[in-house]
C-alpha cells in the first residue's frame, strides 16, 4: 500500500513560443487544462507502476474539483481520504515553452487546509510507503513523518517546491527526493559541508542515516545512502513537456520501494518513467504505465 499527503490542483497550461521576461507579454498558441497537484500526480504515477494507492488531501465545491479527481478516479486510487473544503480547488497557472521547459504559479486554495488532522483517516501500517511534498502546510508534513515514523512505515519526502523553513524536515523522512536546485539551496540551509554536490550528499547520508536522492533532469539521477552511493541515467529523449517528470518520479519510486525493489533497481525504473512523462503534454495525461517503462527499459 501507498499513501500520498498532498496537493490535489487543475492545472491552467498555456503553450508559448518562449517563456515571458518579467514585464513582457507574449501570445499562446494552445491552452488546455488537466488534472495535477505534485500529491496527485505522485499517487497516479503510484497507481500506473501497479501499486494499490490512497490519497489524503483537500478539494472544492467547484467545477475544477471533478476535473482535478478525473485521471485519479479513473486510475483507480482510494478517494475516501480526500476531503471537500470551503476554499476553491487548487490550480497551477503552467506556461511551457519550445524547448519542453515551463514556469509554473501555484495557488493552493483547498490544498492549505489539508491538516494534521486528516491523518486520522491514515492510520498508516508497518511498511508501508508515504509520499509527501512541499504544496500542504509544512506542519502537515511534519505530522505525516512523525506518525510515519511512529507505525514503522517508509517515508519518501519530495522537497518540491523549495522552501527554506522545510530544511528541518528533510532528516525526518527515510529517503528524500530533490532536485539539483533544491538540494543546493537546502545544503546551506542544513549547513552541509563538502566541496562538491556529491561531498554534500555523502554528508547528509551520514549525518542523518537517511538516503538523499537528486535528479538531474536529462543526466539522471544520483543518490547517497548510509550503505553506499549510486548515479543511474536517464532515458535518451526528446522532451515535449517536463511538467510533472519529477512527480512520477516520485511516484515510481515509491512503488519499486513498496514492491521491495533493491534501491538501484528503484531508482532505475523511476528515472526511467520520469523520462517518458516528458514525451507528452501534461502532467497526469503524460504519466506512462507500467508496460510503457518495461518496454523502455528493455530497449535502454
Amino acid at each position: 500500500m501507498i499513501t500520498v499527503v498532498g496537493s490535489i490542483n487543475l492545472d491552467l497550461i498555456a503553450t508559448v513560443d518562449r517563456l515571458p521576461a518579467p514585464g513582457e507579454t507574449v501570445r499562446s498558441s494552445n491552452f488546455r487544462t488537466a488534472p495535477g497537484g505534485k500529491g496527485a500526480n505522485q499517487a497516479l504515477a503510484a497507481a500506473r507502476a501497479g501499486s494499490e494507492v490512497r490519497m489524503i488531501g483537500a478539494v472544492g465545491k467547484d467545477g475544477f474539483a471533478t476535473e482535478a479527481l478525473a485521471c485519479l478516479k479513473e486510475g483507480k486510487v482510494q478517494l475516501s481520504g480526500v476531503r471537500e473544503a470551503a476554499a476553491a480547488t487548487g490550480i497551477a497557472l503552467i506556461f511551457v515553452d519550445g524547448e519542453g521547459e515551463n514556469v509554473i504559479v501555484v495557488v493552493p486554495g483547498a490544498n492549505d487546509t489539508v491538516l494534521a488532522g486528516d491523518l486520522a483517516k491514515a492510520r498508516f501500517a508497518k511498511g508501508e510507503v508515504v509520499l509527501l511534498q512541499h504544496e500542504i502546510p509544512l506542519a502537515t508534513v511534519e505530522a505525516s513523518l512523525a506518525a510515519t515514523a511512529q507505525a514503522e512505515a517508509v517515508s519518501v519526502l519530495n522537497t518540491a517546491p523549495f522552501r527554506a523553513e522545510a530544511a528541518k524536515l528533510l532528516p525526518m523522512a527515510d529517503y528524500v527526493v530533490s532536485n539539483e536546485s533544491e538540494f543546493d539551496l537546502y545544503t546551506e540551509a542544513l549547513k552541509l559541508s563538502g566541496r562538491d554536490r556529491a561531498a554534500r550528499m555523502r554528508a547528509f547520508a551520514e549525518n542523518t542515516g537517511r538516503t538523499i536522492i537528486v535528479t538531474l533532469g536529462s543526466e539522471g539521477v544520483v543518490a547517497a545512502s548510509p550503505q553506499g552511493e549510486f548515479a543511474v541515467p536517464a532515458l535518451k529523449i526528446t522532451p515535449v513537456d517536463t511538467v510533472g517528470a519529477g512527480d512520477t518520479f516520485c511516484g515510481y519510486f515509491g512503488a519499486g520501494l513498496a514492491a521491495g525493489l533493491p534501491l538501484e533497481m528503484a531508482l532505475a525504473r523511476a528515472a526511467a518513467a520520469g523520462s517518458l512523462a516528458c514525451l507528452k503534454p501534461g502532467a497526469q495525461p503524460a504519466i506512462p504505465h507500467a508496460r510503457e517503462v518495461d518496454e523502455a527499459l528493455a530497449k535502454a
